[in-house]
């Protein structure tokens, strides 16, 4: 006994360390030095309190990018081919599909969302740009930069063997969101945001240098957006 109680307390101040550590890094920026680019492409950073998206032009014109010919399901651009702008998130599959319905997933698939395990990308219709609020960040990024991030969430899509993004759902939450097989594997130390925050980083965007929440993406692009 006298072993295994400071085993314990070692094991409790690391992951205490482990925390402070990982949550500290929300507040170090990558790319400090960005800044808008006053006619760039206009790009949202938005969340739900818990989770981020990034929400992009759905046919920009300068960089020719058209997703709907990206995700090439005609269904969808049919249906959604008069909105203007699309969003994409990435996260554990489980999560995703037993939050259906406004419901909170079970405690045993959060726990096990801690280890390993399978992803989806979550693709949301929108009509028109959002209002900026507490939980929606505009920026205005340049072309090259919008083309980066671009890539970034492409490559994240798991095609199947004919490179086609493959539909995991006829619908997600709602007739206008969708669910698409993802690369990757989701865990503690790569949440969605840490996806969302790691293609900011990779297009030259200031992010954080560890973002497990959404407060600590929203954090920073907010100090982006504060730059002129």
């Amino acid at each position: 006994m006298s072993m295994v109680l400071p085993a314990v307390r070692f094991l409790m101040s690391a992951f205490v360390v482990f925390i402070v550590l990982l949550m500290g890094g929300s507040v170090v920026p990558r790319n400090a030095n960005f800044r808008e680019t006053p006619d760039g492409v206009p790009i949202y950073v938005v969340s739900n309190g818990f989770h981020t998206d990034l929400l992009m032009p759905l046919y920009e014109t300068r960089s020719g990018i058209r997703w709907l010919d990206t995700l090439g399901q005609p269904a969808l651009t049919a249906a959604f081919g008069a909105h203007e702008y699309v969003a994409f998130g990435w996260g554990n599959e489980a999560f995703f599909l037993e939050s259906y319905a406004g419901g909170f997933p079970k405690a045993g698939t959060v726990a096990r969302a801690l280890l390993p395990g399978r992803t989806l990308m979550h693709v949301d219709f929108y009509r028109q740009d959002p209002a900026a609020g507490k939980h929606v960040v505009p920026l205005r990024i340049s072309v090259a930069q919008y083309q980066e991030l671009s890539r970034y969430i492409a490559r994240s899509f798991q095609p199947d063997s004919a490179g086609r993004r493959v539909l995991r759902n006829a619908h997600g939450y709602t007739a206008e969101d969708f669910f698409f097989l993802a690369r990757g594997q989701y865990h503690a130390l790569r949440t969605c945001n840490d996806w969302t925050n790691q293609g900011l980083r990779q297009a030259g965007i200031r992010s954080a240098l560890k973002a497990p929440l959404a407060a600590s993406v929203l954090f920073q692009v907010r100090r982006a957006a504060a730059r002129k």
